[in-house]
């Protein structure tokens, strides 16, 4: 089969050819129609990340969509929505035709109107935008509502994910013109500038009224934001993009009773991510939530790969394939 394949970390995949993958007991084949090039992608084939050096040569992509093409439990044909532990475990994962994917982590994909690309580009960036304020945050309807990185594929799908949900107001901070755009495409009422100086982001998001702040980039951005919660206010962290450290005032939390919480994927239950994931699919599907994208071929790999490593896109960017046996 046809497949991006890492021969050497820090380094882009190459377009090759590559053994067929072989389904285990409790596992699945899937032909690949979709996968989005995520972070997590990067970071394990740097070889520098927490998960340890994966061994080589392996196929990345952690995330992807197909259909079920060789399986002992689930119909062939069915389409689905599939995460896998490639570069941090070993194995190989969604950059190929074809993946073998344990069962438990087969999402059965019964919404229509949603694109293998467009689903692929929810994934599971649209899993955390939607756990982060229904889960952890339990948001309700009247409430406002801030989205730090909200030109992010999770920022993008928490302001969708907020609106469905009956946010009264949504406000994104970003860092760039192109991010500003995504972020009103997606349902911002007001977008806020990012910058450096805590005070002056402060002074930007106003008096302190926002009821649940989404914050993938923690950083600045998060301590401003904690500055300005309302009473009872919660601030979900599910990223570190800008920093690994902010600063809260004890005083300010204490006399809120606001909260700060952490969020991961990695705590969900199978139940819990499929429902996230069709919840999502199905305001997709109605044009409420969506994550901008760009598709790009197989082949395409390395090209694809250091533009994602630099910033250099207009949105996630989604591997497509061709199920019929295309690459």
């Amino acid at each position: 089969m046809r497949a991006a394949v890492l021969h050497t970390h820090g380094r882009p995949p190459s377009h090759a050819e590559h053994p067929d993958p072989v389904a285990g007991e409790g596992s699945s084949i899937v032909r690949v129609s979709a996968a989005p090039i995520v972070p997590l992608d990067l970071l394990c084939a740097s070889g520098t990340s927490y998960f340890g050096a994966p061994a080589l040569p392996y196929v990345p992509g952690v995330q992807g969509v197909g259909v079920v093409e060789e399986s002992a439990t689930v119909a062939r044909g069915t389409r689905v929505f599939f995460a896998t532990s490639a570069g941090m475990t070993a194995g190989d994962g969604s950059f190929a035709e074809r993946a073998a994917v344990p069962d438990e982590d087969l999402v059965g994909l019964d919404v229509e109107g949603v694109s293998d690309a467009a689903v692929a580009a929810l994934g599971l960036s649209g899993v955390a935008g939607w756990m982060a304020l229904t889960w952890r945050a339990g948001m309700q309807a009247g409430e406002k509502v801030l989205v730090l990185g909200g030109g992010g594929a999770v920022g993008q799908v928490a302001i969708g994910a907020a609106r469905v949900l009956g946010a009264t107001r949504i406000v994104a901070v970003v860092r760039s013109e192109a991010s500003r755009e995504r972020a009103l495409a997606a349902g911002a009422d007001e977008v806020v500038a990012a910058g450096s100086d805590v005070d002056e982001l402060t002074a930007r998001l106003g008096e302190p009224s926002y009821d649940v702040v989404v914050d993938p980039v923690f950083g600045v951005a998060a301590t401003a934001a904690a500055r300005v919660l309302a009473p009872g206010g919660r601030l979900v962290n599910l990223g570190g993009s800008s920093g690994d450290e902010a600063v809260f005032s004890s005083s300010v939390l204490r006399s809120k009773s606001a909260s700060v919480l952490g969020y991961t994927n990695n705590f969900l239950t199978a139940e819990q991510r499929r429902d996230a994931l069709t919840a999502v699919l199905r305001h997709a599907a109605a044009g409420a939530i969506a994550v901008t994208h760009e598709t790009v071929a197989l082949a395409d790999i390395a090209d694809a790969w250091q533009r994602q490593s630099t910033n250099a896109t207009s949105g996630r960017l989604v591997l497509t394939f061709d199920v019929r046996g295309g690459g």
